[in-house]
């Protein structure tokens, strides 16, 4: 009987969906702890990721044929031995826009009204106005890495009046991106930016991306937001940029370590947000990870493998 090991915690509802879809299969869920070894080894269907499934790959006798991921981004999994077991691997891409358009807003209306300032202020019992305060409207923002949520964050921009310039590897044109350049033309967006927003994927080829020297590039006074993957950026030199004020701001979701150290030096910039990693979460994240499973599973069934956000192991996303 095939099996599919659930290491991605689903609602009761959510896994009797997906029993009634699959009916002649073993459905494994549970704490890492309380899968045993042979449940790993059997799985043909894996949704979800964690250290021991990665340790069961370096092992004979898996069953393994396909993992669904329960994020968008796969840097965590050992991509080039799936690649060389024949693995299949798709991911949850499509699930975030939205929610990581909310949290890139909150971030940078934050900003725009000293939101983050007068939070302070208020647990302390200040009365104290900021000097100064920014409209969005007329500001450009650059966006690194035009995908789905990518384009959800030009849409938004644009309704507040912002202009947009985009990069992506195809350079192909978006309709709520004014001008989309290629990475080659990275320089020629940051210098036009005031405000930059990277939501670029985890390869060999984007990290520390965002290094002492293009971080320079940006235009002086303009706020930075990672929103990707935290190795895509090199830290120090963000921290650096952020002190002598040639950024004004940054808006972080993502680090290079997570969880961010207690001592780390970004808690005590003044001129920094900081979420734990947060920005795609909703109370409906189980619901659409579970829908796309569902869809891949059909085709799964039908044609022997996930048809929704498959990753090309080459490219690495």
């Amino acid at each position: 009987m095939p099996s599919l090991l659930l290491l991605f915690e689903l609602k009761a509802v959510q896994v009797q969906q997906i029993q009634e879809l699959i009916p002649d299969w073993t459905i494994v869920t549970g704490s890492p702890d309380q899968i045993s070894h042979e449940q790993y080894l059997e799985a043909e269907v894996v949704c979800g990721w964690n250290a021991t499934m990665g340790k069961i790959l370096e092992t004979e006798g898996s069953k393994l044929k396909w993992v669904q991921t329960s994020s968008a981004g796969v840097d965590k999994l050992p991509l080039d031995r799936l690649k060389s077991l024949g693995i299949q691997l798709s991911s949850a891409s499509g699930i975030h826009p939205a929610s990581m358009t909310e949290t890139l807003f909150a971030m940078l209306l934050s900003f725009s009204r000293n939101l983050h300032h007068a939070i302070r202020h208020q647990s302390q019992q200040q009365w104290q106005p900021s000097e100064r305060y920014h409209l969005l409207s007329g500001k450009t923002m650059g966006i690194i890495g035009v995908g789905a949520i990518g384009e959800e964050f030009a849409r938004i921009a644009v309704a507040f009046g912002m202009r947009t310039i985009g990069v992506r590897r195809s350079s192909l044109p978006s309709s709520n991106v004014e001008k989309m350049y290629g990475i080659d033309q990275l320089k020629e967006v940051l210098s036009q930016s005031d405000v930059v927003v990277n939501v670029l994927p985890y390869t060999e080829e984007t990290h520390h991306l965002f290094d002492k020297e293009r971080l320079g590039w940006i235009r002086p006074g303009a706020l930075f937001f990672n929103m990707g993957r935290g190795p895509s950026v090199d830290t120090d030199a963000l921290i650096q940029a952020l002190e002598n004020g040639s950024l004004a701001g940054a808006g972080l979701d993502v680090f290079e370590t997570e969880p961010l150290p207690a001592d780390h030096p970004l808690w005590k910039l003044d001129n920094v947000i900081i979420t734990p990693h947060i920005g795609g979460w909703t109370d409906n994240y189980k619901q659409r990870v579970a829908d796309i499973l569902m869809d891949n599973l059909k085709a799964y069934l039908a044609v022997g493998k996930p048809e929704r956000n498959v990753v090309n192991l080459e490219r690495s996303y």
